[in-house]
């Protein structure tokens, strides 16, 4: 049986996944505007729209089709956005359905003083993000157990990759290394994005998986690590406190906690970047970073 995959949301990390199992699969996924349907047909997708409120007629044929149904959309006031313009669709119109890929965000998590957490911690969500989060995951594991298909809630770090990485501020000029002692980021590499949603798919897995390297670190030791790679000097030190950032940016620095990736690699997942010293390695030697 051929698998068709279709992915609400075809942004940076949907689209990765995408050219990974190109060729192995039918892909189909959606996007908020035209405008970005050549990166999606780029990406081996064929492409869709969908505004976030409304589900068009011409979703129909490729939901009855989807096998596996990946979820890249961020929630709002009105809850997720799928469940909310597609629920009857999705309840009742997808009879070979299969299994189910939600990417939600270590920021689930929220405020643990620096300290490990795995997928067994409490949620203290620190923001509203965080908490439409933690509502969206719950939505879609209730949705799994009513259509008796496995959900796999993909917990993500902070995404980087080609494109949308250290290398690329330093470039621009809009790095910071902004120091606030004991403050720690999770991370992840979009291939390890991919590598792990195919592998949870493949095998059918539910359940929920924090999906970050090895090791989280503050943000300035990454920085002043690509610095050194380019060969450039790394922008100065600057007190948390002293520093200007936009509302959302200072509230990821609510949060504090190291996010445990054990369950994924027990489950029998490897990482190809785990960790951001071999990651900027490689992206540095192998010319890829832009």
């Amino acid at each position: 049986m051929t698998e068709n995959y279709f992915l609400f949301g075809a942004g940076y990390s949907a689209r990765a996944f995408a050219r990974r199992i190109a060729g192995k699969a039918k892909i189909a996924g959606t996007t908020r505007s035209n405008e970005n349907f050549d990166l999606l047909r780029e990406a081996g997708i064929r492409p869709f729209l969908f505004d976030g409120t409304h589900v068009g007629d011409d979703l129909a044929a490729p939901l009855a089709e989807t096998t596996h149904l990946v979820l890249s959309a961020a929630p709002g006031d009105e809850g997720d956005p799928v469940l909310s313009a597609a629920r009857p669709l999705l309840m009742k119109a997808m009879p070979a359905l299969q299994w189910v890929g939600y990417l939600s965000t270590v920021g689930v998590y929220g405020f643990h003083d620096g300290a490990w957490v795995d997928e067994e911690s409490a949620c203290r969500p620190t923001s509203k993000r965080s908490r439409q989060r933690v509502e969206a995951e719950k939505a879609w594991l209730d949705f799994g157990k009513e259509r008796d298909v496995p959900v796999a809630i993909l917990r993500l770090a902070g995404i980087y990759g080609p494109g949308r990485n250290g290398f690329i501020n330093l470039e621009r000029g809009t790095a910071r290394r902004i120091v606030k002692p004991g403050q720690y980021f999770n991370r992840i590499h979009v291939e390890d994005i991919a590598g792990s949603l195919e592998f949870l798919a493949d095998r059918r897995m539910g359940g929920i998986f924090n999906i970050g390297d090895d090791e989280p670190a503050p943000a300035p030791d990454v920085v002043a690590f690509a610095a050194r790679l380019m060969g450039v000097a790394p922008p100065p030190e600057i007190p948390f406190e002293e520093t200007e950032m936009t509302p959302m940016a200072r509230s990821f620095y609510g949060d504090n906690k190291k996010v445990s990736n054990r369950k994924i690699k027990a489950s029998g997942y490897r990482f190809a970047y785990p960790d951001y010293r071999t990651a900027f390695t490689r992206m540095w030697n192998e010319g890829n970073w832009r």
